[in-house]
């Protein structure tokens, strides 16, 4: 996949088959979209394109409350978006210039003078240009005019459930990775560094890796202990892992926001501004208090056993 990063300054010698959006979390519903569009370039001799913007249109729009939670990293999501074939992926810039355009002035602007697609491919709820106005008809008599055609994908559903964005970051924020898993085709992912902290877990016998996350718009799991795959970034291995998401409210004083610790349950190094890669399998248990840390204690080695369990039966879910 070839990456570029202006729609005006893109080109091809074949046709373009041609889709928009975020395409956050790369989920089923996106991949059906990926794939109907990689069919039609092949039946046109084409190349597949795929255009999304940067910074994402909350941001520019509301720059004080946009409330935005992401399920990937920019450069997670072209890791994603590669592994499905896509030709080409064109990261235009977002600006407030581009979110004033009615839906003529964006086709005219990144379709008539940029990307020049033979063919459009878009989701069934896809809206374009200022305030949103630009609807499937609209870009279809567009089309007309700019010599491209429109065709709309419906929702994609797994297991009669509609698949959308949002209901994935809901399954997240409530810790349900399993589900969020079987809409993503893929584990969930989470990237850190790791930085020092008041080092509870080795009194104990569980040291931990504290992460503070690499990208501040990315969507943290919900509370609680999770069974998950870990890797040094760099390196091909992964190794199993207890992760705990919380406010360690047995250990005085508990913190004021989430913290994500991650212990290796085959041992680890000292990784200290290493970054670490996450793969988040199962949630084990919610977040609980204990009366000391030996109850604590206790507990971990119970979970650490399941997670054993749970990893022993996913390493096809990380194999290379």
């Amino acid at each position: 996949m070839i990456v570029h990063y202006n729609a005006l300054e893109f080109s091809a010698d074949v046709p373009v088959v041609l889709t928009i959006g975020t395409f956050d979390g790369v989920h089923h519903g996106h991949r059906a979209v990926i794939t109907l569009l990689k069919q039609r370039a092949a039946e046109l001799n084409g190349t597949s394109v795929l255009l999304t913007f940067d910074p994402h249109p909350r941001l520019v729009l509301q720059p004080e409350h946009h409330r935005l939670r992401l399920l990937n990293s920019l450069e997670e999501r072209k890791q994603l978006l590669a592994s499905t074939g896509l030709d080409h992926l064109v990261i235009h810039p977002f600006t407030e210039d581009l979110s004033r355009m009615t839906p003529i002035e964006y086709v005219r602007e990144l379709f008539g003078k940029g990307i020049r697609p033979k063919a459009v491919i878009i989701g069934y709820d896809h809206r374009f240009g200022r305030n949103r106005e630009g609807t499937f008809d609209s870009l279809k008599n567009l089309g007309d005019v700019f010599g491209f055609s429109v065709e709309s994908l419906p929702a994609q559903t797994v297991e009669n459930t509609r698949v959308s964005s949002t209901k994935v970051r809901e399954a997240i924020e409530s810790g349900k990775v399993q589900q969020a898993r079987q809409w993503l085709l893929e584990p969930y992912p989470l990237s850190g560094v790791v930085v020092k902290g008041r080092q509870v877990g080795r009194t104990i016998g569980f040291p931990t890796a504290n992460l503070e996350t690499a990208d501040p718009l990315k969507l943290i799991p919900g509370k609680g202990v999770y069974a998950a795959f870990a890797q040094y970034h760099g390196e091909p291995e992964w190794h199993p892992a207890m992760v705990n998401i919380g406010t360690r409210p047995t250990v005085e004083p508990p913190t004021s926001e989430n913290l994500v610790e991650v212990h290796l349950l085959e041992g680890g190094r000292n990784c200290y501004d290493e970054t670490l890669h996450l793969r988040f399998i199962k949630r084990l248990r919610n977040e609980q208090m204990f009366d000391n840390l030996d109850g604590l204690k206790s507990q971990l080695q119970i979970d650490s056993d399941a997670a054993i369990r749970c990893l022993n039966e996913a390493t096809h879910l990380v194999a290379q």
